[in-house]
């Protein structure tokens, strides 16, 4: 039997059930267009509505028979009641007997043995959440119990969500029920910007090869793309031979349409190769009962001896087995495989791979301006420094010159220089400039306050240049993009609400020598890139000496500390006490200014504690 399936890697409109809907008959118009047709439709978790909902799901949750009845709508408004059949694999957020599960539905629309009705094959319910990181899962769905293998007009099927192919048991319930094709249906954000894709991905794409090698199915991997809140979908779906072999790949981050066809007929070739379903099979009797003895004892705790002693030997004495020795001397001494010590100067961890990291974040402003909030140009503040030269490059290549505003704020004890910097980025980019001098304003307040020192006057600087940047952005009907990156934002090094404001920032998660390994990569001007980092608040600042460290040592610091490691774990690697002193003090100190303003709780329906939605709900 041949098998001739789309799988589909679409962005979903968050929220909005109709729209994606309404995105999901265009791609019933392709159908027709595609030789050989395809029998099989494959979406992604949570296409019909997005995936970070929080307390959203409660407003978007459909019941499985109502999301049949509206894609066979959709799909006969757009090819009629005369079109074939077509079986959709969707994942949905689902209401089932009161309660909410995040689940994929497998449906056959315009179904012939049902009077064009839609046939409902089979539910899954996600049964491994995820609640941990950026993940909140069980917080807001139930968890399933089941994989179940179904019978569909095109073989034998069974259908897993994200982290449900994390775990061996899901691929093997789902093989041993007789699966040929197992439809993984994923939303997972991209983590990891280091080789050729993100760290995720690529264990995705190892973790279904697993399932198809070992339990020789076919696996197709229908992955989300665009961005929810910051949080990236890289894509990258696939299609996998029951060999572990690759038959077809989308691109990363774009929307796009994988067209395969598959025969099953492979299936029993692949298993007679690599027989490890049948000698599952064979053994499944045996492993059950060790699984149910293990699960009687999975809170025992287990009390060891050491083993009594065989027998002793003397210094000299020849060994059996052991010709090698001569008076407990080994003649030929094995290699020795060291561990090379920790180097508290290596910036490996820190490297990333910059072509990698320019599109995950060219097309997380184009998703994020765009298309999520509908602007088509934007303003951002141009200081002359490597951060807001930077996101000038990279909101240049999202949006083209034409559509990027920079405007350049000095006071007037700002250094020339930044001025001049800053008509370098102009230069090499083609953006639209306009200056705004703040020193009137400025002064104009500090003139009431006869104590105003340098420090309160370099916040009310950095206050007014947010104030320009606002206003030009209503003015102009744009969206402000801000420049701050990670170390800075860990260390509170900003002015809360000024600098920090705009909605959107592109490189928020990157530490300083990162924004620095990228800024090369993209052609910002040396000069800009090699000169000491500055706030340009006070004359002759800069970050290094206000931080009282360098950035290559704080970021080392930093990292090894949001992974969760000690003071004590640091300072036994070498690292210098007074050093993470110094980063701990100022991480552990700052934490309100990366936060809303803290509100008295009263009622069970707080916003931010129990009323949740996420910011692009």
């Amino acid at each position: 039997m041949t098998l001739h399936m789309l799988v589909a890697q679409l962005r979903p409109t968050k929220a909005n059930y109709e729209a994606n809907l309404t995105t999901l008959q265009a791609v019933f118009a392709q159908l027709d267009t595609l030789t050989p047709r395809p029998d099989v439709l494959v979406l992604p978790e949570t296409y019909l509505c997005g995936y970070f909902l929080e307390g959203g799901v409660r407003e978007l949750a459909r019941t499985a028979g109502q999301v049949a009845v509206d894609l066979n709508a959709r799909y006969q408004a757009k090819l009629g009641s005369a079109a074939p059949p077509l079986d959709v694999v969707t994942g949905f957020y689902e209401r089932y007997r009161d309660h909410y599960y995040n689940s994929a539905l497998y449906v056959t629309l315009n179904d012939s043995h049902n009077d064009g009705q839609a046939t409902v094959r089979h539910v899954h319910r996600k049964v491994f959440l995820p609640t941990y990181g950026v993940f909140d899962e069980a917080r807001f769905v139930t968890p399933g119990t089941q994989f179940v293998a179904f019978e569909t007009p095109h073989g034998r099927a069974a259908v897993l969500i994200c982290e449900d192919a994390w775990h061996n048991i899901s691929g093997m319930v789902a093989a041993l029920d007789g699966a040929q094709v197992v439809y993984v249906v994923s939303a997972s954000p991209a983590r990891g910007p280091r080789g050729r894709a993100p760290a995720t991905w690529s264990t995705g794409e190892d973790l279904v090869r697993r399932i198809a090698d070992e339990q020789g199915v076919f696996v197709v991997l229908a992955q989300l793309v665009g961005f929810e809140g910051g949080k990236g979908f890289a894509g990258g779906s696939l299609v996998m031979g029951p060999r572990g072999n690759v038959l077809a790949q989308a691109p990363l981050w774009d929307d796009a349409l994988l067209h395969v066809s598959i025969s099953l007929d492979d299936l029993p070739l692949a298993r007679a190769d690599t027989p490890l379903l049948a000698d599952l099979e064979t053994m499944l009797p045996h492993m059950q009962r060790e699984i149910e003895r293990a699960s009687r004892h999975l809170s025992a705790v287990v009390q060891w001896e050491p083993a009594a002693p065989s027998g002793t030997i003397q210094r000299g004495e020849p060994v059996a087995g052991e010709g090698a020795r001569s008076n407990g001397v080994v003649q030929n001494p094995l290699p020795v495989i060291q561990r090379p010590l920790f180097d508290t100067a290596s910036d490996d961890i820190l490297n990333i791979d910059c072509a990698l990291v320019e599109n995950w974040l060219v097309s997380f402003l184009q998703d994020e301006v765009t298309r999520r909030r509908g602007f088509k140009q934007v303003v951002l503040a141009l200081s002359g420094g490597v951060d807001s030269s930077l996101v000038a490059f990279l909101c240049t290549k999202a949006f083209g010159p034409q559509n990027v505003l920079a405007i350049r704020m000095p006071y007037h004890s700002s250094s020339r220089e930044s001025l001049e910097h800053a008509q370098l980025v102009i230069e090499a980019t083609g953006i639209c400039v306009t200056t705004v001098d703040i020193t009137a304003a400025v002064d104009g307040y500090a003139s009431h306050d006869p104590e105003m020192d340098s420090h309160r006057k370099g916040n009310v600087m950095s206050r007014m240049r947010m104030i320009t940047l606002f206003d030009y952005s209503q003015k102009l009907g744009s969206l402000p993009i801000g420049t701050g990156n990670k170390t800075e934002r860990l260390f509170g090094y900003f002015t809360w609400h000024g600098d920090d404001s705009p909605p959107v920032n592109p490189i928020g998660d990157l530490f300083k020598t990162q924004v620095w390994q990228l800024a090369r990569y993209m052609g910002v001007p040396e000069v800009i890139v090699d000169k000491p980092a500055s706030a340009d608040l006070i004359v002759g600042q800069t970050d290094e000496i206000d931080l009282g460290i360098s950035y290559p040592d704080a970021d080392r610091i930093l990292h090894y500390l949001l992974q969760g490691y000690s003071v004590a774990h640091l300072e036994t690697w070498g690292f210098a006490a007074e050093k993470v002193a110094l980063v701990k003090r100022r991480l552990d100190r700052t934490h309100w200014k990366r936060h809303l303003p803290s509100t008295a709780m009263l009622s069970d329906t707080a916003i931010g504690e129990y009323y949740l939605r996420p910011l692009d709900f």
